[in-house]
């Protein structure tokens, strides 16, 4: 990673005094290190988060919704991206319902978005961890879509100033989630794509699924195919063939799911 390092020459050296050069270079340094680091993180993290409170939840979706409207428009892409968190934090099918309310009442001209970020501190969001979480999630919204308005900049950041998150680390999460994204739109974050869906075919459902149909879907197929299960009623070298086969890929498909979504 050396973008920190290059931009922040190229805007010392624009003053035409070298030492701002070297500041800047310096500077960059500095950027490209905590990038690095926290890029690590990110990605040993996956994209799993679990155990956050309904109440958290809550304040979350209501300010998503709020940063989705704020430009008057809820996009296609941020509403796929608003249930792709609804999903990977967990969320049953009726508490999907609870999140979608609370999408909509966040983009009531009436919400209040700093009195919602200020209540995260007495929902046990305190701590700078779950504070991260939740600036990580709406910037995961935020950025679906191919451009972000400066009014909706201006409302990260305040939530960022109730936070306590600084320019730096603001930045710093930005160009993660921003290069996780064009992984996404890579070669490889093709094949990676087509794994993911390879597996949902596999358990005979689709990307909407909910964790506990997911399960479910697992346990039955499980049952179905296993060789233990099949065992009694004499199968063939070829149908026990078979069976072996089924069950591997089911097996394989419901781990991969499983590590993706946080499946419990």
């Amino acid at each position: 990673m050396y973008w920190g390092k290059i931009i922040g020459t190229l805007v010392g050296l624009a003053t035409m005094k070298p030492l701002l050069g070297l500041l800047g270079l310096f500077l960059g340094h500095q950027f490209d290190r905590g990038f690095q680091a926290r890029y690590q993180q990110f990605r040993e993290q996956g994209e799993t988060v679990v155990g956050l409170s309904d109440a958290f939840v809550e304040v979350l979706f209501k300010c998503m919704g709020h940063l989705a409207k704020i430009d008057g428009r809820v996009s296609e892409d941020e509403i796929r991206a608003a249930r792709s968190v609804m999903h990977r934090i967990g969320l049953g099918p009726a508490k999907v319902q609870h999140a979608i309310g609370w999408f909509n009442a966040g983009k009531d001209p009436a919400f209040r978005l700093v009195p919602a970020v200020q209540s995260l501190r007495r929902y046990g969001a305190q701590r700078a961890d779950a504070q991260r979480v939740f600036l990580r999630l709406l910037l995961e919204v935020s950025l679906a879509k191919s451009r972000m308005s400066q009014e909706e900049r201006a409302a990260i950041w305040a939530i960022c100033s109730e936070l306590g998150i600084g320019r730096v680390e603001l930045a710093q999460l930005e160009a993660m989630i921003r290069a996780q994204k064009s992984f996404r739109h890579s070669p490889a974050g093709d094949a990676d794509s087509a794994r993911i869906q390879a597996a949902y075919n596999a358990l005979g459902l689709d990307q909407s699924a909910t964790n506990a149909e997911i399960k479910k879907a697992y346990r039955r197929l499980m049952n179905k195919n296993h060789p233990d299960k099949i065992a009694s009623s004499r199968p063939g070298a070829v149908a026990m063939a078979e069976s072996e086969r089924r069950t591997r890929e089911v097996l394989s498909a419901y781990e991969l799911l499983k590590v993706r979504r946080a499946i419990r």
